[in-house]
């Protein structure tokens, strides 16, 4: 027996992908030009599945902050948050999140992805009880999992079905945590919040938002959908990474808990991996900055998703959610949307393809995500490369 045998469904789904042209999972881009234009080889190709949502990769207040970073401090610390790897940048950024939310602290983690490690993981224990929307993304399965708590998952976006399964535990000594996301990353989806914690008041309960993609984008200062919702106050503790709107890589956690402070000495995620580099954190500093500065670009961007959600579904595409900065494309099955990928890469534009088992509901679709640095005229050459491609293979199929 052979270690990778377990994984024969999934290679031979993989090969299949491959057929269809171009490698969908090793996309490599020469050169970025700008926030939403990228050379693959001698062909300039269009962004639209970056998750550069305020177009701030390119800013040149963010670019100076990270070469200072690096000439001041290094290119690497070297060592974990509770070794030698807390630097000032990271005590600064970590105030003015607190401040930007209106929180008492916020703990600055090396990834997103291990921000939500830390929390769940580091907060729920065996006895615990964990609450998941069934649409959450795989880091918080993760965490889950590693907590050792039992696990307990609601219908997506379902307040009712939360309610039922908390009911079920009422009478248990147990800690619950609920966790949800704002924004959600694959579909475009947004979570009813305000519903969510008036469920978990009246069962006692945590509730942990995820904000990775609705940060920068959602409400009057861009702190998110609990922030635009009106109930900012009502979450517990909010969790966001830095490789979305702040354009560049790390995660973050923000509360008002007393005691909220203890998961540095009690998350192995914080404690037992190398720190982010003080050009990533300075470069951070930079974004947050520029998004209290220019409020313009949630305009932009939300101007941009309608413009596109718009179009497309107006040339007849099955499109998954309301507007958002994340629009999701249903193609119906994985050949047809692997297919559809290359076919769009060869006419100029990039986006994402997303296939059963890492989507909801087993859905097939290509996934677009919009940012404030595209133009007009660039949301209008997305749409025609769709409809044109989508023409291609009507008549195909017609022929057939």
């Amino acid at each position: 027996m052979d270690l990778f045998d377990k994984f024969k469904p999934i290679a031979e789904a993989y090969a299949g992908l491959r057929a269809s042209g171009a490698d969908p999972f090793k996309v490599a881009f020469d050169r970025i030009v700008s926030p939403t234009v990228g050379m693959i080889g001698n062909s300039e190709v269009v962004l639209a599945g970056t998750n550069n949502y305020l177009g701030l990769t390119f800013d040149p207040n963010v670019i100076a902050a990270a070469q200072k970073g690096a000439a001041e401090f290094g290119a690497g610390t070297t060592g974990s948050r509770i070794a030698n790897g807390t630097y000032g940048p990271h005590k600064l950024l970590e105030e003015e999140l607190a401040a930007h939310f209106g929180l008492d602290q916020a703990i600055v983690f090396t990834t997103g992805y291990q921000a939500n490690l830390a929390v769940v993981a580091g907060l729920a224990g065996p006895q615990d009880v964990v609450f998941i929307d069934a649409d959450c993304h795989a880091s918080i399965y993760d965490a889950c999992k590693l907590s050792g708590a039992q696990i307990v998952r609601f219908a997506h976006n379902d307040p009712a079905s939360l309610d039922r399964r908390l009911s079920r535990l009422d009478r248990d000594a147990s800690n619950k945590m609920v966790i949800t996301e704002g924004l959600y990353s694959m579909f475009g989806d947004v979570a009813p919040l305000a519903e969510f914690i008036e469920v978990k008041n009246r069962h006692n309960a945590y509730l942990v938002v995820d904000e990775a993609h609705s940060f920068g984008v959602f409400g009057p200062n861009g702190l998110g959908l609990a922030e635009a919702e009106g109930v900012l106050a009502d979450c517990d503790i909010l969790v966001g990474t830095f490789s979305k709107s702040l354009a560049g890589i790390g995660g973050f956690a923000a509360s008002s808990l007393p005691q909220f402070d203890l998961l540095r000495v009690a998350a192995r995620a914080y404690m037992f991996t190398a720190s982010s580099s003080a050009a990533s954190i300075e470069a951070t500093r930079a974004a947050l900055r520029e998004i209290k500065a220019q409020p313009e670009l949630r305009d932009k961007i939300w101007a941009n998703a309608k413009r596109l959600h718009a179009g497309l579904a107006g040339a007849g595409f099955k499109l998954c959610a309301s507007p958002s900065p994340v629009i999701g494309v249903d193609m119906g099955d994985p050949g047809k949307a692997a297919a559809f990928w290359n076919a769009l890469l060869a006419e100029g534009v990039y986006v994402n393809l997303a296939i059963p088992p890492g989507t909801p509901n087993s859905t097939s679709l290509l996934r677009c995500s919009v940012s404030a640095a595209h133009t007009p005229d660039q949301i209008d050459f997305i749409v025609d490369c769709f409809t044109a491609v989508a023409t291609r293979f009507a008549a195909s199929d017609a022929a057939e």
